[in-house]
């Protein structure tokens, strides 16, 4: 049913790559997200959540390097102080680095608009020599033929299967790496329209699915059969079932066992169509729809 939307909207949509270590950790973190660009001029859609990751990478590895010079210059005293200096706890990330995977090429910097109520924003990369998309979304235009029952399908990148990337112990340091798996493999996933979400208002601003959004899928494009855009996968939700067992005693490989089980429905929230429309009109960014 979306085989040739999934082909189609796989054209525009890119992944970023996530690494992270913890405090007194030298284990990597891999985590994923999305992003669809929309013009040629270099912009593209994802969440603020995943835009907030972007900006704070950078002051978590000032942060902590700060944290490693004074502590060096310290003459062996006690790092609690420290710690709490540089507010890093037991756990705390303390080094992030993120990679644009196939977007563009000798990119120089990017700007960032966040919206002001929504898990939504716009990026810009400036100065590149070349971007590697040439295909772009066409967005639903009349937002009224967008009905509870509809099927609908988003694309991202969760299960991070890249591997390129180290830990190099003298300099203490997370980094990426030319060894490894390069590459995540896109994730589709279809569900059914179940109801709409509102501001508060009256103002329709999010589409809820029956399918939960995946880790890594934040940013990606919600569309229908035919690729046209519907909204951007936002966050994921978890209804409580009340089917509740507890205690209840099942046969297992022919063995009793004692279970426990809260179900719960997980739900995905995207952004609506007409709200992304909204955003780039307010930007000045071009876009198409139909």
């Amino acid at each position: 049913m979306f085989a040739e939307a999934i082909e189609s909207t796989a054209q525009f949509t890119r992944a970023i790559h996530i690494i992270s270590r913890n405090l007194d950790s030298n284990k990597i973190i891999a985590g994923a997200a999305t992003l669809f660009f929309l013009n040629n001029e270099g912009y593209a859609l994802t969440c603020k959540h995943v835009a907030d990751v972007l900006v704070n990478a950078e002051n978590l590895n000032k942060n902590y390097k700060a944290f490693k010079e004074e502590l060096k210059q310290s003459n062996g005293l006690s790092n609690n102080s420290f710690l709490a200096k540089y507010n890093l706890k037991e756990n705390s990330t303390v080094q992030m680095k993120t990679k644009f995977i196939n977007c563009a090429e000798g990119t120089q910097n990017m700007n960032i608009q966040i919206h002001p109520t929504l898990d939504l924003a716009l990026l810009k990369f400036n100065g590149f020599s070349k971007l590697n998309v040439q295909k772009f979304p066409i967005f639903k235009k009349n937002s009224a033929e967008i009905k509870q029952g509809k099927t609908l399908c988003r694309l991202g990148y969760p299960f991070p299967e890249f591997t390129n990337f180290q830990f190099n112990q003298t300099n203490d340091e997370i980094d990426w790496s030319n060894i490894g798996v390069e590459a995540t493999p896109q994730f589709p996933i279809d569900g059914m329209l179940t109801r709409f979400i509102g501001d508060g208002k009256g103002k329709i601003t999010g589409i809820e699915m029956s399918t939960p959004g995946l880790r890594g899928q934040s940013g990606g494009p919600l569309f229908d059969n035919r690729g046209l855009i519907y909204g951007m996968q936002s966050r994921t939700k978890h209804l409580h079932l009340g089917f509740d067992m507890k205690n209840k005693v099942i046969p297992i490989n022919g063995e009793e066992k004692t279970i426990n089980n809260y179900s719960f429905l997980h739900l995905g929230e995207c952004i609506h169509v007409d709200v992304i429309k909204d955003f780039l009109r307010t930007h000045k960014v071009k876009f198409e729809e139909k």
